[in-house]
């Protein structure tokens, strides 16, 4: 059997599309609450989240010819 062949039931996209649906669904019902201070937090760590992310991520060795 090849390693490059997955067994999954969903796919890469099948799977975000799950994730950005529910995190949707709990920022509608937050604001709906009127949450707003918890909505502000949840922002607020995200930001954190994502800069980190991107601090850590190993940018030098992109290069073009990795591009396809």
């Amino acid at each position: 059997m090849n390693m490059a062949v997955k067994n999954t039931k969903f796919s890469r996209r099948a799977v975000a599309l799950f994730w950005l649906a529910l995190v949707a669904i709990v920022l509608g019902v937050l604001i709906y609450l009127e949450q707003i201070g918890l909505l502000f937090v949840l922002a607020t760590v995200a930001l954190v989240a994502l800069l980190i992310i991107v601090g850590f991520s190993d940018l030098e060795k992109i290069g073009v010819e990795n591009v396809e």
